[in-house]
């Protein structure tokens, strides 16, 4: 009997990260919720970038990772930093970006008001 057929690792396949996110995904629901929120009026920083420096990650983005990590158990930074590069649903939230644990952990660390209200 022959073996399940399996896909060539190195075909390459017209996806978008989108296509690759379940429509009902609760990364989709957060999404949603979170673009809905006035994050200024909340206190929340860096939501005003800088044009001086390097650019900083936009705070509703981390905002997301955040409320997808405690859902998903997923509560450490370095877990949380490690998620944006191999889970996809992670990646769709952060649109592509990969910030370093540090970067997450400051984030938590700089609104840790805001995120227990």
């Amino acid at each position: 009997m022959p073996y399940v057929k399996t896909i060539d690792r190195n075909q390459m396949y017209m996806t978008s990260l989108d296509m690759m996110v379940d429509p009902d995904s609760i990364a989709r629901i957060i999404d949603a919720f979170v673009d809905s929120l006035d994050l200024t009026g909340m206190g929340f920083t860096n939501t005003n970038p800088s044009s001086e420096g390097r650019p900083a990650y936009n705070p509703g983005s981390l905002l997301k990772l955040y409320l997808y990590g405690h859902r998903n158990n997923m509560r450490s930074s370095r877990k949380l930093q490690k998620a944006c590069h191999v889970n996809i649903e992670a990646k769709w939230l952060m649109k592509g970006a990969e910030p370093d644990f540090r970067t997450i952990s400051d984030f938590r660390k700089d609104n840790v008001s805001r995120l227990k209200d």
